[in-house]
């Protein structure tokens, strides 16, 4: 069934914020947590059911509500709205967002049971090939209107502007706005957001960035996505066994460290030795920075932090362990948050371009959006039934909530024959479903 769905886009124009960028606002500089991200484009999926909505009818109504509502949301979030110019700086011109209207010719209950990769990629505007050299806008929207009435808004997005949680302030900020022209009651409050410029006033731009030499990329070349689903059981199971070596483990802590443990008996048992291998996590430095203002920055604000095994025998405890001890580590590292200084030596020992490539060690980045409340994002039809995010670069990890808040979803990206193997751990299969239907 699903090689019948097909995936129509029926028109695309650029939305322009609704009032102008003032010209002391013009030229964004970028922090050196902008500079350092890769020139890609993540995409994400909020899903919502066919729900009436006492102030919009049809499709092509509903479509002119979200555009509507998106100019306005660009006049706080205007970053979105300008062209990258060079890797320090972006002109905040009003070029504008793409916005595609699109129909597809199936119910979404069909989309729900076991998503399958390629038709997802078909809501979103961009595909994993997409950079900013080849795409000439740093947001795009795509609205796909499905036959049962359902929607599925397809986000893209640059990385050089934004991070998980800028993303979500965004989806937050466009939502309410929509939700208080909908509703028929006042008391709908949208709070404004900090200035982006904050960031590069607190991290400013490194020159050295503006080199080929420190330019990140990722890599897609023979590499496969899946889905995993953890549901609340599951990870209350792993959290016991892990609270033997790892006081309160959370539940991220045991879900990647059993996605790092498969992936590593799985390169392991392809490549016949014992490989040492180096676990990423993505950390939200917004709270770990002590410098005024940081907490509600917008832009870019995360880093990375590392734990190593070497060990031949791996437990899942263990790694466990190594995480909490990584981030601990971390904290001592840079009690005040990284600095400028620290950012260009992990980009020299990363080798700029070779990043997660190494003949030596196995290198993995896992990067949450739990907690975030995408969840929450209620345009005026009700809150989303299903948001799914895909990893789309090799040895990527990224960790969604389920929509109960306690279950995790996980899309991993592995080489094609690490994946086979991987899909075949039975450790794994224990306490992950593989891309099982989406529960309502």
């Amino acid at each position: 069934m699903v090689s019948e769905m097909k995936v129509q886009v029926l028109n695309k124009e650029t939305i322009k914020p609704s009032s102008p960028t003032p010209p002391d606002l013009r030229n964004l500089r970028l922090s050196f947590f902008d500079q350092f991200e890769p020139e890609i484009f993540i995409p994400l999926l909020l899903f919502y059911r066919n729900k009436p909505c006492a102030a919009v009818a049809d499709d092509q109504e509903r479509s002119n509500f979200l555009k509507t509502s998106l100019s306005e949301a660009l006049t706080h979030f205007y970053p979105f709205a300008g062209e990258f110019q060079r890797n320090d700086s972006i002109c905040c011109n009003d070029h504008g967002v793409a916005f595609l209207q699109a129909q597809v010719n199936c119910y979404m209950s069909m989309v729900f049971d076991r998503p399958d990769d390629g038709i997802l990629e078909q809501l979103v505007p961009t595909d994993k090939e997409s950079t900013l050299s080849n795409t000439d806008y740093l947001l795009l929207i795509q609205a796909n209107f499905f036959e049962c009435g359902g929607l599925a808004i397809g986000v893209s997005f640059a990385h050089k502007v934004s991070d998980a949680f800028t993303i979500c302030k965004f989806i937050e900020r466009w939502a309410a706005i929509a939700l208080g022209s909908a509703s028929t009651t006042t008391d709908h409050h949208v709070v404004l957001p900090g200035e982006f410029g904050v960031s590069a006033s607190l991290f400013p731009p490194l020159d050295i960035f503006n080199s080929p030499d420190f330019a990140v990329t990722l890599s897609t070349e023979g590499s496969i996505t899946r889905r995993f689903v953890f549901d609340a059981s599951k990870i209350a199971t792993l959290k016991s066994k892990a609270a033997s070596t790892t006081p309160n483990p959370t539940r991220v802590e045991v879900v990647s460290a059993l996605i790092w443990k498969c992936a590593i008996q799985a390169s392991r048992s392809k490549l016949g030795i014992i490989k040492p291998s180096m676990l990423c996590p993505i950390v939200n430095m917004r709270k770990r920075s002590r410098q005024a203002l940081a907490e509600n920055i917008l832009g870019n604000c995360v880093w990375y932090f590392a734990a190593m095994t070497v060990e031949s025998e791996i437990e899942h405890e263990s790694l466990v362990a190594k995480l909490r001890k990584g981030i601990e580590e971390h904290t001592e590292k840079y009690p005040n948050g990284v600095s400028g200084n620290d950012i260009i030596e992990a980009a020299k020992e990363s080798g700029g371009s070779k990043l997660l490539d190494s003949d030596d060690l196995d290198i993995y980045t896992c990067s949450s959006w739990c907690r975030f409340s995408f969840y929450e994002a209620d345009f005026g039809w009700g809150k989303p039934s299903w948001v799914s995010v895909r990893s789309l670069y090799k040895n990527t990890i990224l960790l969604m909530d389920m929509r109960d808040g306690d279950g995790i979803e996980a899309s991993l990206t592995l080489k094609e024959d690490d994946m086979a193997l991987f899909e075949s751990s039975e450790e794994l299969l224990a306490y992950a479903s593989p891309n099982p239907t989406v529960i309502l």
